[in-house]
This record gives structure tokens, sequence and C-alpha cells, in this order.
């Protein structure tokens, strides 16, 4: 195997990187945060002509027919620069539902739409992963589905729904409820409630697939964070090279140097471990699952370490939107707990290993 990216997977990860410089500034991240909007098309139509959405979805239906490993370096990216796309539920988690479980008619229905980014598609499946509060979760019967779904992603303005039902068993919505905007910590990223009365659904050949929907939603959030983190390291770098303090820039001080090379110490190991887990969900199934448990889990806590860290390195200034720091923060911050905090996503690695009795 390889220990490095290909020429092909560098030049994607630095194509959507550059895209985004454009696409996805500061500027209209806050727009979008302050705003209040549910999607920003302009952002999902520049990625489209990078072929973004179809990144999963094999090519004879108009996709690139890549493997997780690209879709993550494209989540780096987008984690980087906080970009606010429904990339989760329209280029991995629904493209994988139809490509694992759905007929040929559904594939050919509704791939290449997704692929060329013509609708967009939202997942429902935090219950079935990680456990539901009170009064959530949903029930199929006789094709149709009941009750409510919180943490919906990219659940907003989504043509296309897959949705997990308390069983674990995946269904197809094709005309999705109306949903609600769930008030969290991170305004580039909309989650919803969605509830489900009768709702007509098609129910997907669910043979763990939602265990590998699990393991890629796992491995994108962990990707996401990354990027999220390296920024930060990278704006603390770079502030602390130009903020002067007593005649002298405070990076030449060794408290704020030792800040920084803590923050570049835990990235960098956790930049292997999450290029590894995607690609061990494609070409090495049998550690797929606890390669995704851990880079979900180690990523969360040393992705709040470097928020905390580089936000210390900024000083008074790093707490005001200024900067716009938050949004990176808030961003690691809300995918340490999106389908499972790092307690229990640890907890799922050792139930795979048998660490733990059922």
């Amino acid at each position: 195997m390889r220990f490095a990216l290909s020429e092909d997977q560098k030049m994607l990860a630095d194509s959507v990187a550059n895209a985004l410089a454009d696409l996805s500034p500061l500027e209209r991240v806050r727009r979008f945060a302050d705003a209040g909007e549910d999607t920003a098309p302009d952002l999902w139509a520049g990625l489209a002509e990078l072929g973004v959405p179809g990144i999963l979805i094999p090519e004879e239906h108009g996709g690139l027919g890549l493997g997780l490993l690209e879709a993550a370096l494209a989540a780096e990216a987008l984690g980087a620069a906080v970009a606010p796309t429904p990339f989760l539920g329209s280029a991995v988690l629904a493209p994988l539902a139809l490509t694992l479980a759905g007929s040929d008619a559904q594939k050919a229905k509704w791939l290449p739409k997704l692929a060329a980014g013509e609708i967009s598609a939202g997942a429902a499946i935090a219950e079935a992963v990680a456990g539901g509060r009170d009064g959530a979760g949903v029930e199929a019967r006789a094709g149709k589905l009941s009750g409510k779904a919180l943490f919906v992603l990219d659940g907003m303005t989504a043509d296309l729904l897959v949705v997990a039902d308390a069983k674990g068993g995946l269904h197809l919505v094709e005309t999705p409820p109306a949903a609600q905007r769930m008030d969290s910590i991170d305004a580039t990223r909309r989650l919803a409630e969605v509830a489900f009365k009768d709702t007509l659904a098609q129910p997907l050949a669910s043979n763990q697939a939602l265990e590998r929907l699990r393991d890629a939603a796992w491995v994108i959030l962990a990707a996401e964070t990354l990027g999220a983190a390296q920024t930060m390291l990278d704006k603390a770098v770079a502030y602390a090279k130009e903020r002067r303090q007593f005649g002298r820039v405070i990076g030449s001080f060794q408290a704020v140097k030792h800040l920084c090379a803590e923050m570049a110490a835990e990235i960098e190991p956790a930049r292997a471990l999450v290029w590894y887990a995607a690609y061990a969900f494609d070409h090495a199934p049998e550690e797929a699952t606890v390669m995704a448990a851990h880079a979900k889990a180690h990523l969360s806590e040393i992705g709040r370490f470097v928020a905390r860290t580089a936000t210390e390195v900024h000083g008074g200034i790093g707490m005001t939107d200024l900067l716009g720091l938050h949004y990176w923060f808030k961003r690691i911050g809300q995918n340490r707990q999106l389908l499972g905090g790092p307690e229990k996503v640890r907890e799922y690695a050792a139930r795979a290993q048998g660490l733990v009795s059922a």
C-alpha cells in the first residue's frame, strides 16, 4: 500500500481548496451565518463544476467514482473553509446509501441528479447511530414512517432524505416533510428536526448499510475537524508573527512558541489517522469500523484542544467576531458531538474489538 497521497489526490485536494478560497471566503461564511440562510446554492454550484457532489458516485451514473479517501480530502478542505454546503448528506451519505442498498431504478433516478448537484439530500440517522432523546425515533410500518428525527444532517432544504428507523433499517423519502431548524452552536451547518406521520418511504436493502454510513460519516466529520483545526493553527501562527508586545512580535516569546508547537504536534499524526481511516473504509473493511471510531474520537479531542489554544494565542481579539475564529471553533465543537461524542464512539470501538461485553 502507499503511505502518501497520489498526485491525483493531491491535485483534487488543491483544486477544492483553491475553489473554496474564491467561493467561500470569510465574508461569505459570515453572510450565510448572519442572514440565517438554510443553503448556499452558489457554493454548491461552484463545487459541482469540479465534480465534488459526485465524488463517491460511480461513473456510470455521472460521478467521479472515487473513494472515501478522496471524499475525506474534500471534507478537509471544506472544514478548513467552514464552507456551508450539504456535502455530508448530498455527496457522502445519500450516494453511499443508494450505492450500497438502492435498487437499480433508485440509482438511475437519483444518483445522476446528486452527481450534478441538481438536488440536495439529507440524512436522518442520528438516533439509530448514537441514541436519541426522549420522544425521538422513527418507526417503519407498511412502507410508511412515523415519528420524529432530530439532528437531521442537511435536512432543511433536502429534496431527498435517507432515514434510519428504530431497528436500523434504511428508507428513502422522496418527498420529505417540512423540516424545522434546530438551534446549534454552528451557524454554518444547519441541523433539522423532521416529523413523520405516515410518510411514504421506499425501503432500502439495509444489509449492514447503516453501519457503513455511520463509519463514513465519522471519517468525514473527523476530516472536517482536521481541516478546521489546521486553519486555526495557521491563523494563530500568522497572528503571532505580526502582533507586537513589549517591542517584539509575540511569536518570539517562548510560551507562544510552545503553544503553537503543541498544536502542530497534535495535528500532524492526526492527519495520518484520518487518511488511513478513509483508506480502510474501501480497502481494509475488517478495520473500517475501529479506525473510523478512533478517527472521530481522537479528532474530537485534539480539535477541541487546538480550538482553545489557537484562541488563547490570539488573546482577547480571538473572542470577538472581528477575526471570525468562532466559526471554526464552533464547527469543531459541533462535529465533536454529531453522531456520538468521543466517549460514545470509543465505546463502539471497544465493542467492535470485543473489549467489553454487549
